[in-house]
C-alpha cells in the first residue's frame, strides 16, 4: 500500500492530501491546472520534498527523511520524456536497471519492446526518433524495473489519439499483470477515466471529492468540477 500524508506550501496555498491506495488499485487525481496536482506526484517521487508529513510504500519509507531518489521503488512519467539523446533506444529502455538484471529481464524487455513498436527504432539514437516514439520509449523504460508504484503525469500530452487508446491498452494489460499502483494526473477526464477507476477531486491543494467516475459525474462537488467534466 502506498499511504501519503503530503504537507507542501505553494505561493498562494498549501497542498494538504493524504492518499492511501492498495496493492493493484488505480487512482485518478483530477482537477484544474495549478490545483496541486503535479505537486503530490513530485512529492511521492522525491523531486519535491513535503514541509511536512509521511509518505510510505510497504515497508519502505519515502519521508521523512526524503528517500535518495535511486532507492525509491517507483517509476514516475513526467511531462517531459527526458530521454538521453546520445544513447540508443535499447540504451534508454535498459537504463535503470541494475548490472546483471538486463540478461535476467530480457523476455520482458523483448515484450515491451514489440508491444510498443520499438523494433524498427531499437538501435537508434533517442535524439534522432519522433515525439510519438519518445513517449513510447520513456514508457518502456518506467516499466523496465516492473515497479510497484507508477506515477504518470499528462502521460500522453502532444499525442494522437489512435496512439493514446493504443498506449492506455497497454498500460491497462500490463498494470492487470504487475498488479502495481498506479496514480495519474491528466486535465482530461476522458483519459483519467479509462487509466482509473477511482478518482481523487483537488481544489487548491486539497481534496473535496473521491469516489468513482459515476459518482462524480452525478453529483460534482462544486461547479467548478461540474465545469471540468463538460468535455467527458
Amino acid at each position: 500500500m502506498l499511504d501519503a500524508q503530503i504537507v507542501k506550501k505553494r505561493g498562494g496555498f498549501t497542498v494538504d492530501v493524504h492518499i492511501q491506495v492498495s496493492a493493484g488499485d488505480r487512482l485518478a487525481i483530477f482537477g484544474a491546472s495549478g490545483a496541486g496536482k503535479s505537486t503530490i506526484l513530485g512529492c511521492i517521487a522525491g523531486i519535491e520534498n513535503p514541509d511536512a508529513g509521511e509518505i510510505r510504500l510497504n515497508e519502505t519509507k519515502l519521508f521523512p527523511p526524503p528517500l535518495p531518489l535511486h532507492r525509491r521503488p517507483l517509476a514516475y512519467l513526467t511531462q517531459k520524456n527526458l530521454l538521453f539523446p546520445h544513447l540508443s533506444v535499447a540504451d534508454n529502455v535498459v537504463f535503470g536497471l541494475a548490472n546483471g538484471a538486463v540478461a535476467e529481464n530480457s523476455k520482458w524487455i523483448a515484450e515491451l519492446r514489440e508491444r510498443l513498436g520499438l523494433e524498427a527504432i531499437w538501435n537508434n539514437r533517442a535524439a534522432k526518433i519522433s515525439g510519438g516514439e519518445s513517449r513510447r520509449v520513456a514508457l518502456a523504460r518506467m516499466l523496465a524495473r516492473r515497479p510497484p508504484l507508477v506515477l504518470l503525469d499528462e502521460p500522453f500530452v502532444a499525442l494522437d489519439r489512435p496512439l493514446i487508446r493504443d498506449l492506455i491498452a497497454a498500460l491497462d494489460q500490463w498494470q492487470r499483470r504487475l498488479n502495481f499502483i498506479l496514480i495519474a494526473v491528466d486535465h482530461s477526464a476522458e483519459i483519467l477515466n479509462r487509466l482509473c477507476p477511482q478518482v481523487a477531486v483537488i481544489e487548491r491543494g486539497k481534496i473535496i471529492q473521491q469516489g468513482d467516475w459515476n459518482s462524480l459525474a452525478t453529483l460534482p462537488a462544486t461547479p467548478d468540477v461540474a465545469r471540468l467534466l463538460e468535455t467527458w
